[in-house]
Protein backbone atom coordinates (compact mmCIF):
# COMPACT_ATOMS: atom_id res chain seq x y z
CA UNK A 1 0.00 0.00 0.00
CA UNK A 2 1.12 3.76 -0.36
CA UNK A 3 1.54 5.63 2.82
CA UNK A 4 1.11 9.52 3.44
CA UNK A 5 2.65 11.17 5.73
CA UNK A 6 1.24 14.80 6.47
CA UNK A 7 3.76 16.88 8.87
CA UNK A 8 7.27 18.36 7.60
CA UNK A 9 9.45 18.20 11.19
CA UNK A 10 11.81 15.40 12.60
CA UNK A 11 8.78 13.36 13.70
CA UNK A 12 7.96 12.49 10.23
CA UNK A 13 11.09 12.25 8.90
CA UNK A 14 11.03 9.41 11.65
CA UNK A 15 8.49 7.75 11.10
CA UNK A 16 9.02 7.49 7.29
CA UNK A 17 12.12 6.57 7.88
CA UNK A 18 10.34 3.69 9.61
CA UNK A 19 7.28 2.83 7.21
CA UNK A 20 9.61 2.57 4.60
CA UNK A 21 10.99 -0.79 6.01
CA UNK A 22 7.69 -2.45 5.69
CA UNK A 23 7.46 -5.19 2.94
CA UNK A 24 3.81 -4.17 3.38
CA UNK A 25 4.52 -0.32 1.95
CA UNK A 26 4.91 0.30 -1.24
CA UNK A 27 5.57 3.97 -1.05
CA UNK A 28 5.57 6.65 1.52
CA UNK A 29 4.57 9.77 0.03
CA UNK A 30 4.70 12.65 2.43
CA UNK A 31 2.78 16.22 2.52
CA UNK A 32 4.29 18.97 2.67
CA UNK A 33 7.81 16.94 3.86
CA UNK A 34 11.46 18.36 3.59
CA UNK A 35 14.71 17.04 2.68
CA UNK A 36 14.51 13.92 4.33
CA UNK A 37 11.83 12.78 3.63
CA UNK A 38 11.97 14.13 -0.11
CA UNK A 39 15.21 11.46 -0.18
CA UNK A 40 12.64 8.86 0.98
CA UNK A 41 9.71 9.21 -1.39
CA UNK A 42 7.67 11.65 -2.99
CA UNK A 43 7.02 14.99 -1.33
CA UNK A 44 3.70 17.32 -2.08
CA UNK A 45 3.36 20.93 -1.45
CA UNK A 46 -0.05 20.50 0.64
CA UNK A 47 0.12 21.79 4.07
CA UNK A 48 -0.82 20.12 6.94
CA UNK A 49 -3.75 21.76 7.77
CA UNK A 50 -5.51 21.70 4.51
CA UNK A 51 -7.67 18.80 5.42
CA UNK A 52 -9.84 18.88 1.78
CA UNK A 53 -7.28 19.03 -0.67
CA UNK A 54 -5.06 16.22 1.59
CA UNK A 55 -8.53 14.25 1.38
CA UNK A 56 -8.66 14.62 -2.15
CA UNK A 57 -5.22 13.70 -2.72
CA UNK A 58 -5.19 10.54 -0.75
CA UNK A 59 -8.03 9.44 -2.93
CA UNK A 60 -6.76 10.16 -5.95
CA UNK A 61 -3.71 8.40 -5.44
CA UNK A 62 -5.65 5.65 -3.58
CA UNK A 63 -3.27 5.97 -0.46
CA UNK A 64 -3.52 3.07 1.78
CA UNK A 65 -3.13 4.48 5.30
CA UNK A 66 -2.64 8.08 6.23
CA UNK A 67 -0.93 9.28 9.17
CA UNK A 68 -0.91 12.61 11.26
CA UNK A 69 2.21 14.31 12.33
CA UNK A 70 1.40 17.26 13.82
CA UNK A 71 -1.78 18.59 16.02
CA UNK A 72 -2.62 21.29 14.15
CA UNK A 73 -3.84 18.71 11.42
CA UNK A 74 -5.40 16.95 13.56
CA UNK A 75 -7.23 19.71 15.15
CA UNK A 76 -8.27 20.74 11.42
CA UNK A 77 -10.22 17.94 10.54
CA UNK A 78 -8.22 15.68 8.67
CA UNK A 79 -9.48 12.29 10.24
CA UNK A 80 -13.15 13.67 9.55
CA UNK A 81 -12.07 14.63 5.62
CA UNK A 82 -10.92 10.86 5.07
CA UNK A 83 -13.77 9.31 6.60
CA UNK A 84 -15.69 10.66 4.22
CA UNK A 85 -13.79 9.35 1.46
CA UNK A 86 -13.05 5.86 3.28
CA UNK A 87 -9.52 6.04 3.45
CA UNK A 88 -8.03 4.73 6.61
CA UNK A 89 -6.24 7.44 9.16
CA UNK A 90 -4.05 7.02 12.16
CA UNK A 91 -5.02 9.78 13.86
CA UNK A 92 -7.92 11.26 15.75
CA UNK A 93 -10.74 13.08 14.49
CA UNK A 94 -11.16 16.77 15.73
CA UNK A 95 -13.62 16.43 18.27
CA UNK A 96 -11.33 13.54 19.96
CA UNK A 97 -8.58 16.16 18.93
CA UNK A 98 -9.29 18.53 21.77
CA UNK A 99 -7.54 16.51 24.83
CA UNK A 100 -4.73 18.27 23.16
CA UNK A 101 -6.06 21.58 21.38
CA UNK A 102 -7.77 22.99 24.40
CA UNK A 103 -5.71 22.07 28.27
CA UNK A 104 -9.28 23.24 29.74
CA UNK A 105 -11.15 20.69 27.73
CA UNK A 106 -8.76 17.81 28.66
CA UNK A 107 -8.48 19.02 32.18
CA UNK A 108 -12.28 18.94 32.71
CA UNK A 109 -12.18 16.06 30.96
CA UNK A 110 -10.18 14.33 33.93
CA UNK A 111 -12.00 15.63 36.64
CA UNK A 112 -15.09 13.88 35.19
CA UNK A 113 -13.44 10.63 34.85
CA UNK A 114 -11.04 10.57 37.62
CA UNK A 115 -8.03 10.66 35.33
CA UNK A 116 -5.18 12.02 38.11
CA UNK A 117 -3.71 15.25 37.29
CA UNK A 118 -2.85 18.70 39.33
CA UNK A 119 -5.48 21.18 40.56
CA UNK A 120 -6.41 23.58 38.04
CA UNK A 121 -8.07 27.26 37.49
CA UNK A 122 -9.15 28.43 33.94
CA UNK A 123 -9.17 32.22 33.37
CA UNK A 124 -10.07 34.30 30.31
CA UNK A 125 -8.88 38.19 32.53
CA UNK A 126 -5.78 38.55 33.76
CA UNK A 127 -6.92 40.17 36.38
CA UNK A 128 -8.96 37.62 37.84
CA UNK A 129 -5.98 35.10 37.09
CA UNK A 130 -3.73 36.90 39.00
CA UNK A 131 -5.83 37.66 41.98
CA UNK A 132 -6.54 33.76 42.16
CA UNK A 133 -2.53 33.62 43.02
CA UNK A 134 -2.94 35.03 45.69
CA UNK A 135 -0.86 33.84 48.79
CA UNK A 136 -0.37 30.82 46.65
CA UNK A 137 3.36 29.57 47.04
CA UNK A 138 5.48 29.66 43.98
CA UNK A 139 6.67 27.84 41.57
CA UNK A 140 3.48 28.59 39.39
CA UNK A 141 2.37 26.82 35.92
CA UNK A 142 0.66 28.70 33.37
CA UNK A 143 -0.34 27.49 30.56
CA UNK A 144 -2.09 28.85 27.12
CA UNK A 145 -4.88 26.75 26.67
CA UNK A 146 -4.39 26.29 23.39
CA UNK A 147 -2.04 25.10 20.65
CA UNK A 148 1.19 26.91 20.83
CA UNK A 149 3.77 24.00 19.50
CA UNK A 150 4.92 22.92 22.59
CA UNK A 151 5.96 26.41 23.80
CA UNK A 152 2.69 27.84 25.69
CA UNK A 153 3.98 26.34 29.19
CA UNK A 154 5.56 28.81 31.75
CA UNK A 155 6.73 27.79 35.18
CA UNK A 156 7.38 30.53 36.95
CA UNK A 157 9.63 30.32 39.80
CA UNK A 158 8.42 33.50 41.67
CA UNK A 159 4.88 35.82 42.16
CA UNK A 160 6.25 38.35 39.49
CA UNK A 161 7.70 36.08 36.70
CA UNK A 162 3.89 34.88 37.02
CA UNK A 163 2.24 37.61 36.98
CA UNK A 164 4.64 39.06 33.98
CA UNK A 165 3.30 35.62 31.91
CA UNK A 166 -0.34 35.98 32.73
CA UNK A 167 0.09 39.23 30.40
CA UNK A 168 2.17 38.04 28.23
CA UNK A 169 -0.27 35.37 27.17
CA UNK A 170 -3.67 37.15 28.12
CA UNK A 171 -3.28 41.12 27.60
CA UNK A 172 -0.01 40.76 25.10
CA UNK A 173 -0.75 38.13 22.92
CA UNK A 174 2.46 36.14 22.37
CA UNK A 175 0.94 33.01 21.25
CA UNK A 176 -1.99 34.53 19.11
CA UNK A 177 -5.83 32.94 20.04
CA UNK A 178 -4.38 30.09 21.33
CA UNK A 179 -3.97 32.38 24.71
CA UNK A 180 -7.31 33.27 24.75
CA UNK A 181 -7.56 31.88 28.03
CA UNK A 182 -5.11 30.30 30.43
CA UNK A 183 -4.89 27.39 32.69
CA UNK A 184 -3.32 27.93 35.99
CA UNK A 185 -2.37 24.59 37.71
CA UNK A 186 -0.27 23.66 40.64
CA UNK A 187 2.93 22.35 40.51
CA UNK A 188 4.01 18.49 40.52
CA UNK A 189 6.96 17.69 42.40
CA UNK A 190 8.77 14.73 40.71
CA UNK A 191 10.44 13.67 37.38
CA UNK A 192 8.45 13.89 34.19
CA UNK A 193 8.15 10.91 31.26
CA UNK A 194 6.79 10.59 28.26
CA UNK A 195 4.25 7.69 27.91
CA UNK A 196 2.71 6.18 24.28
CA UNK A 197 -0.37 4.28 23.63
CA UNK A 198 -1.30 3.30 20.16
CA UNK A 199 -5.48 3.68 20.44
CA UNK A 200 -8.23 2.03 18.33
CA UNK A 201 -10.93 3.86 20.08
CA UNK A 202 -11.39 0.58 22.16
CA UNK A 203 -8.00 -0.97 22.56
CA UNK A 204 -5.22 0.04 23.71
CA UNK A 205 -1.41 -1.05 23.47
CA UNK A 206 1.63 0.39 25.22
CA UNK A 207 4.61 1.66 23.68
CA UNK A 208 7.76 2.47 25.12
CA UNK A 209 8.63 5.34 27.63
CA UNK A 210 10.82 7.97 26.86
CA UNK A 211 12.38 11.43 28.68
CA UNK A 212 12.17 14.56 27.15
CA UNK A 213 14.47 17.50 27.92
CA UNK A 214 12.12 21.10 27.52
CA UNK A 215 14.61 23.84 28.92
CA UNK A 216 16.71 25.23 26.03
CA UNK A 217 19.81 25.13 27.43
CA UNK A 218 22.42 22.87 29.31
CA UNK A 219 21.08 22.51 33.11
CA UNK A 220 17.54 22.60 32.10
CA UNK A 221 18.35 26.31 32.01
CA UNK A 222 16.51 28.83 29.82
CA UNK A 223 13.05 29.13 28.35
CA UNK A 224 10.44 26.15 27.29
CA UNK A 225 10.69 24.64 23.81
CA UNK A 226 8.88 22.23 21.78
CA UNK A 227 12.06 19.48 23.44
CA UNK A 228 15.69 19.61 22.82
CA UNK A 229 16.49 16.53 22.66
CA UNK A 230 15.27 12.63 24.09
CA UNK A 231 16.34 9.28 25.63
CA UNK A 232 14.97 5.84 25.93
CA UNK A 233 14.17 3.71 28.14
CA UNK A 234 13.84 6.23 30.97
CA UNK A 235 14.47 4.30 34.53
CA UNK A 236 11.93 6.85 36.51
CA UNK A 237 9.27 4.66 34.14
CA UNK A 238 9.76 1.60 35.72
CA UNK A 239 6.68 -1.76 34.81
CA UNK A 240 5.39 -0.29 37.74
CA UNK A 241 4.25 3.01 36.91
CA UNK A 242 3.81 1.67 33.12
CA UNK A 243 1.10 -0.45 35.17
CA UNK A 244 -0.37 2.51 36.63
CA UNK A 245 0.04 4.76 33.79
CA UNK A 246 -2.47 2.35 31.38
CA UNK A 247 -5.05 1.64 34.27
CA UNK A 248 -5.57 5.25 35.81
CA UNK A 249 -4.92 7.27 32.77
CA UNK A 250 -5.25 5.68 29.38
CA UNK A 251 -7.66 3.11 29.61
CA UNK A 252 -10.12 5.37 31.57
CA UNK A 253 -9.80 7.93 28.87
CA UNK A 254 -9.94 5.60 26.04
CA UNK A 255 -13.62 4.69 28.34
CA UNK A 256 -14.12 8.13 28.62
CA UNK A 257 -14.02 9.78 25.08
CA UNK A 258 -16.05 6.78 23.70
CA UNK A 259 -18.68 7.41 26.25
CA UNK A 260 -18.70 10.75 25.16
CA UNK A 261 -19.43 10.12 21.86
CA UNK A 262 -15.76 10.82 20.62
CA UNK A 263 -13.45 7.85 20.49
CA UNK A 264 -9.53 8.30 20.33
CA UNK A 265 -7.82 6.72 17.24
CA UNK A 266 -4.51 7.52 16.77
CA UNK A 267 -1.39 7.82 19.45
CA UNK A 268 -2.44 8.95 23.14
CA UNK A 269 0.60 10.88 24.65
CA UNK A 270 1.04 11.21 28.20
CA UNK A 271 2.93 13.66 29.76
CA UNK A 272 3.27 12.71 33.31
CA UNK A 273 5.37 13.71 36.09
CA UNK A 274 6.08 10.75 38.29
CA UNK A 275 5.39 11.55 41.69
CA UNK A 276 5.76 9.68 45.07
CA UNK A 277 1.52 9.32 45.15
CA UNK A 278 2.78 7.31 41.46
CA UNK A 279 2.25 9.14 38.01
CA UNK A 280 0.07 12.14 37.55
CA UNK A 281 -1.03 13.46 34.08
CA UNK A 282 0.58 17.08 33.18
CA UNK A 283 -1.03 16.83 29.95
CA UNK A 284 -2.04 15.24 26.28
CA UNK A 285 -1.06 15.26 23.12
CA UNK A 286 -2.77 13.46 20.17
CA UNK A 287 0.35 12.60 18.24
CA UNK A 288 3.54 11.00 18.22
CA UNK A 289 6.06 13.09 20.38
CA UNK A 290 9.05 15.50 18.75
CA UNK A 291 11.46 14.49 19.54
CA UNK A 292 10.64 11.33 21.63
CA UNK A 293 9.46 9.70 18.13
CA UNK A 294 12.62 9.72 16.69
CA UNK A 295 14.55 7.62 20.00
CA UNK A 296 11.44 5.14 19.91
CA UNK A 297 11.68 4.78 16.16
CA UNK A 298 15.27 4.17 16.35
CA UNK A 299 14.58 1.44 19.25
CA UNK A 300 11.34 -0.27 17.25
CA UNK A 301 12.65 -3.48 15.62
CA UNK A 302 9.25 -5.11 14.17
CA UNK A 303 7.23 -3.64 11.78
CA UNK A 304 4.83 -0.57 12.49
CA UNK A 305 2.58 -0.31 9.64
CA UNK A 306 0.32 -3.41 9.91
CA UNK A 307 -0.63 -2.22 13.87
CA UNK A 308 -1.09 1.96 12.37
CA UNK A 309 -3.21 0.16 9.77
CA UNK A 310 -4.71 -2.02 12.47
CA UNK A 311 -5.61 1.14 14.98
CA UNK A 312 -6.88 2.90 11.98
CA UNK A 313 -9.44 0.44 11.31
CA UNK A 314 -10.26 -0.70 14.76
CA UNK A 315 -8.55 -3.77 14.56
CA UNK A 316 -5.42 -3.42 17.35
CA UNK A 317 -6.61 -6.41 19.21
CA UNK A 318 -5.32 -8.32 16.33
CA UNK A 319 -2.18 -6.83 15.70
CA UNK A 320 0.62 -7.98 16.17
CA UNK A 321 2.82 -7.63 18.83
CA UNK A 322 5.27 -4.70 18.85
CA UNK A 323 9.12 -5.22 19.47
CA UNK A 324 11.38 -3.36 21.04
CA UNK A 325 15.36 -3.04 20.92
CA UNK A 326 16.63 -3.75 24.27
CA UNK A 327 19.76 -1.41 23.74
CA UNK A 328 19.15 2.65 24.74
CA UNK A 329 18.30 5.41 21.96
CA UNK A 330 19.24 9.12 21.87
CA UNK A 331 18.18 12.36 20.30
CA UNK A 332 20.01 15.77 20.12
CA UNK A 333 18.03 18.21 18.57
CA UNK A 334 20.33 20.39 16.94
CA UNK A 335 17.86 24.48 16.73
CA UNK A 336 19.02 27.26 15.18
CA UNK A 337 20.16 30.39 17.43
CA UNK A 338 17.04 32.27 18.65
CA UNK A 339 15.21 29.55 19.23
CA UNK A 340 12.33 29.48 20.62
CA UNK A 341 11.39 33.02 20.28
CA UNK A 342 12.51 34.04 16.46
CA UNK A 343 15.11 31.16 14.79
CA UNK A 344 17.46 32.43 12.52
CA UNK A 345 16.37 30.96 8.81
CA UNK A 346 18.25 30.46 5.96
CA UNK A 347 21.89 29.71 7.67
CA UNK A 348 23.46 26.80 5.67
CA UNK A 349 24.26 23.64 6.83
CA UNK A 350 26.98 21.47 6.03
CA UNK A 351 28.17 17.62 6.77
CA UNK A 352 24.71 16.13 7.59
CA UNK A 353 25.85 13.48 5.39
CA UNK A 354 29.45 12.74 7.25
CA UNK A 355 27.07 12.36 10.65
CA UNK A 356 24.89 9.98 8.86
CA UNK A 357 28.43 8.22 8.30
CA UNK A 358 29.18 7.66 12.00
CA UNK A 359 28.01 3.90 13.27
CA UNK A 360 24.62 3.67 15.30
CA UNK A 361 23.84 7.54 13.76
CA UNK A 362 20.46 8.31 12.00
CA UNK A 363 20.07 12.20 11.33
CA UNK A 364 16.53 13.11 11.49
CA UNK A 365 15.72 16.53 8.98
CA UNK A 366 13.24 18.65 10.90
CA UNK A 367 13.25 22.39 9.91
CA UNK A 368 15.65 22.21 6.92
CA UNK A 369 15.05 23.08 3.39
CA UNK A 370 16.93 22.47 0.04
CA UNK A 371 17.24 24.92 -1.81
CA UNK A 372 18.05 25.32 -6.11
CA UNK A 373 21.66 25.99 -5.51
CA UNK A 374 21.98 22.50 -3.45
CA UNK A 375 22.68 24.02 -0.56
CA UNK A 376 20.87 22.64 2.82
CA UNK A 377 19.78 25.54 4.92
CA UNK A 378 17.84 26.13 7.71
CA UNK A 379 13.94 26.47 7.51
CA UNK A 380 12.74 26.35 11.15
CA UNK A 381 13.83 26.37 14.97
CA UNK A 382 14.47 22.59 15.38
CA UNK A 383 16.40 22.06 12.43
CA UNK A 384 17.96 18.60 12.66
CA UNK A 385 17.44 15.41 15.03
CA UNK A 386 20.41 13.48 15.47
CA UNK A 387 19.66 9.94 17.22
CA UNK A 388 22.41 7.20 18.68
CA UNK A 389 21.65 3.83 19.78
CA UNK A 390 24.21 1.86 21.97
CA UNK A 391 25.02 -1.15 23.80
CA UNK A 392 24.67 1.80 27.17
CA UNK A 393 22.84 4.80 27.25
CA UNK A 394 27.00 6.80 27.47
CA UNK A 395 27.60 4.86 24.29
CA UNK A 396 24.28 6.53 22.67
CA UNK A 397 24.76 9.49 23.79
CA UNK A 398 28.87 9.38 22.82
CA UNK A 399 27.83 8.54 19.40
CA UNK A 400 25.21 11.01 18.90
CA UNK A 401 27.65 13.88 20.16
CA UNK A 402 29.83 12.46 17.83
CA UNK A 403 27.52 13.16 14.73
CA UNK A 404 26.71 16.27 15.79
CA UNK A 405 30.63 17.28 15.84
CA UNK A 406 30.64 15.99 12.35
CA UNK A 407 27.87 18.72 11.62
CA UNK A 408 29.66 22.48 10.51
CA UNK A 409 26.59 24.55 11.09
CA UNK A 410 27.60 27.76 13.09
CA UNK A 411 23.93 28.76 12.80
CA UNK A 412 22.77 26.70 15.21
CA UNK A 413 23.16 25.07 18.87
CA UNK A 414 22.14 22.28 20.76
CA UNK A 415 22.17 20.94 24.40
CA UNK A 416 25.33 19.10 25.42
CA UNK A 417 23.75 17.57 28.51
CA UNK A 418 21.28 15.31 26.85
CA UNK A 419 20.14 11.88 29.08
CA UNK A 420 22.20 13.73 31.91
CA UNK A 421 19.48 12.44 34.69
CA UNK A 422 19.74 9.07 33.96
CA UNK A 423 23.61 9.76 33.60
CA UNK A 424 24.13 10.74 36.61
Amino acid sequence: MKILIVGSGGREHALGWKLQQSPLVSEVISAPGNPGLAAIGRTVAIKAEDARELAAFALREQIGLVVIGPEAAAAAGLADALKQVAIPCFGPSKAAAQLEASKAFMKEFCVRHGVPTAEYKVFDEAIRAKAYLGDREAPFVIKADGLAAGKGVVIAETRREADAAIDEILFMRKFGTAGQRIVIEDFLPGEEASFFAICDGETAIPMVAAQDHKRAYDGDKGPNTGGMGAYSPAPIFTDKVRDQTMEQIILPTLRGMKAEGNPFVGVLFAGLMITPAGPKLIEFNVRFGDPECQTMMRRLTSDFAPVLLAAAKGELAAAPPLEWDARPAVTVVYAAQGYPDEPLKGSVIRGVPQADTVPDVVVFHAGTRMDSDGLLRADGGRVLNVTATGATLQDAVNSAYAGVNRIDWPGGFCRRDIAWRALT
